[in-house]
């Protein structure tokens, strides 16, 4: 699977953004789905995940309320929707995909540069 992330930017704060990421090499009907972030300096964390059925999603404390992650089977696509973005959500952004059964990501797009201006 190669995943290919886009839509970042430079917004200014209380502004919104939609990141997509799009696979390529095998439908992504049966994976888990997430997005990531890494800030200057600091350590690649969690943003949200997304089950193959799209039926549950989690998120970390920091973005909860204000993104939304989801995913569009048909066109192999998953999207973060970021509301309300804050200085704090600068950061390069990746997607990443895994086997539903699994503990590790087994693939990442390239990432996709956030920077929110105050």
């Amino acid at each position: 699977v190669q995943l290919q992330a886009s839509g970042g930017g430079l917004v200014q704060a209380g502004g919104s953004l939609r990141l997509s990421c799009g696979a390529s090499g095998r439908t992504l009907s049966y994976y888990t789905l997430g997005w990531f972030r890494q800030a200057p300096g600091k350590e690649r964390e969690f943003v949200a995940r997304i089950i193959w059925s799209g039926g549950y999603t989690y998120y970390a404390d920091s973005v909860k309320g204000r993104f939304t992650i989801s995913r569009d089977v048909t066109k192999n696509t998953e999207y973060l929707q970021m509301n309300s973005l804050e200085p704090e959500d600068t950061a390069v952004y990746y997607c990443a995909a895994k086997y539903p059964s699994g503990t590790s990501w087994n693939y990442w797009g390239q990432g996709t540069q956030v920077t929110v201006s105050s």
